[in-house]
């Protein structure tokens, strides 16, 4: 099964760092004890750059800069209108250097420089979002007429730790600092250890629109290392995890002993549900964008499509005609559908699930290496059909360009199969009936459902998902309550009589 490539000469970015540091109290440091480890480019899978590699005395130095900055610093206690300006010139800076910051994304993650870009441009939005509702916020009053008036009191919760994924980075890393910094939360960020570079470009951009020092700490590391001691340092009151399941659940058993406030987005296998009545080219369309944009390596992803058997046997034709058409090749390529996956040991997990596929399913696209790129993290877009729903392709997050289709007879069936898994972040539901689609959409096990839809997200929408796929949820004012917390005050406007223990 050949597979469209594209072969040029590998781009490496202009003045890229040789070595990549933490930022802690305003200062560019090393680790305490000189710790790094080296950091791939995923097309050629050489070493460019090292990268310090923090330790418990590396998160103890930046929680207390962090923590310092809380208790001491005016960013908790400045007007929220104030903080917004901040926030607006930190989404200034980004836009203006979106394709440098692209640029180096798509060197760091193998993502085609066109989705990095787009990726780029929604941090920037993700800062004027947030920037505009923390002005906006509204805290809930309630009166008793003539005895009490009660509110709500918002508090920014202290330092916040963030812990960030390597399929888009710096959007991710902004979705998280944005709304942490706009309630006045000072911050800690770990990085993926995969993909450090874009994260070390924060502290210039957030030092040049005036966040002060200590507000924005960055440790990079391993996530056994400098992960689990921010966890679990007592200074922390909250975490806010993206990533994978098993360690979410590391995460959440390491919260349990100072009870911190958690925040978790864990993994996915999202079912993509396509009746017979749907729109078959709309429906090809997303459920192709679904699984393969951004390298198949989103939680969100359709990697499961389920098919309606009367038009089991077109979808299929179609569908893998048109995955064999995707152009895969160097990620700087504006031609490029699917680049290079972010690191070797991802790239042999996918092979590994692509080779079981092989027994688990009918091979109607890829399977593979695509022909011309010998080299680098590349995976031909894989297609498996007729998928039991026992299958490890079917039930496991594989995070790559494989996609299972399944069919199925009724309603009820498909429900089964869509929900018939232990995750349960995003479903996407394709039907011209309106009733199904609402009635489908109430009753899947998912925390997002799209009708007729690829990902489109509005950023007031909560964001999370259920079952293995994550704890709470985050998005619009749902940020804003994880990032601070809620203090009800009562004032009395009357006398009150109040019951006299031990009076005479």
């Amino acid at each position: 099964m050949t597979q469209t490539s594209v072969q040029t000469t590998h781009f490496v970015p202009a003045d890229l760092p040789t070595s990549i540091r933490h930022f802690i109290g305003g200062k560019f440091v090393d680790s305490v004890g000189g710790e790094t480890f080296d950091v791939l480019d995923p097309v050629s899978n050489q070493t460019y750059a090292t990268a310090a590699a923090g330790q418990q005395t590396d998160i103890d130095l930046a929680v207390a800069a962090a923590k310092d900055a809380f208790d001491n610093g005016p960013w908790p206690r400045m007007l929220p209108r104030a903080r917004a300006r901040v926030l607006h010139r930190i989404a200034d800076a980004v836009e203006a250097q979106d394709a440098r910051l692209a640029e180096l994304e798509t060197f760091d993650t193998g993502l085609p420089i066109t989705q990095a870009l787009g990726q780029a441009q929604r941090a920037s939005e993700n800062f004027r979002f947030f920037a505009d509702l923390i002005v906006a916020q509204a805290d809930d009053t309630y009166k008793v007429p003539g005895r009490q008036i009660n509110y709500v009191n918002r508090k920014p919760v202290g330092v916040a730790g963030l812990i960030t994924p390597w399929n888009t980075p710096f959007m991710l890393e902004s979705w998280k600092l944005a709304p942490a910094l706009a309630s006045g939360c000072t911050v800690v960020l770990k990085p993926a250890e995969f993909t450090p570079l874009s994260a070390s470009l924060w502290a210039e951009i957030f030092r040049t629109a005036g966040v002060p020092d200590g507000v924005f700490n960055l440790v990079n590391g391993i996530g056994e290392e400098a992960g689990d001691a921010l966890v679990k340092h007592p200074d922390v009151p909250l975490i806010s995890f993206t990533g994978e399941t098993t360690t979410g659940q590391t995460i959440y058993r390491n919260c349990a002993a100072n009870l911190k406030g958690m925040s978790m987005e864990l993994g996915g296998k999202s079912p993509a549900v396509v009746f017979a009545d749907a729109d078959l080219d709309a429906a090809i369309d997303s459920t192709l964008f679904g699984v393969f944009s951004l390298n198949g390596e989103r939680c969100t992803a359709s990697s499961r499509i389920l098919v309606e058997r009367s038009i089991y046997d077109d979808f299929c034709t179609r569908y893998a005609a048109r995955a064999q058409s995707i152009v895969v090749g160097d990620p700087h390529d504006p031609k490029t559908e699917v680049g290079a996956l972010v690191h070797p040991e991802h790239y042999a997990k996918v092979m590994g699930y692509v080779e079981i596929g092989k027994s688990e399913g009918r091979l109607l696209a890829g399977g593979g290496r695509p022909e011309g790129l010998s080299e680098g993290n590349y995976v031909s877009p894989t297609v498996f059909a007729d998928v039991a729903p026992t299958a490890r392709i079917f039930q496991e997050e594989i995070f790559g360009p494989v996609v299972t289709i399944t069919p199925f007879e009724t309603d009820a069936e498909a429900l089964a199969l869509a929900n018939g898994v232990k995750y349960g972040l995003a479903a996407y539901i394709w039907t011209t009936d309106l009733t199904r689609a609402h009635n489908f959409a109430q009753s899947v096990d998912a925390g997002m459902v799209w009708l007729n839809s690829h990902n489109v997200r509005d950023l007031r929408t909560p964001f999370g998902g259920v079952k293995a796929s994550g704890l709470g949820h985050e998005g619009g004012y749902r940020s804003i309550d994880f990032y601070t917390d809620s203090q009800a005050v009562h004032i009395t406007l009357a006398p009150v009589h109040t019951p006299r223990f031990g009076g005479k």
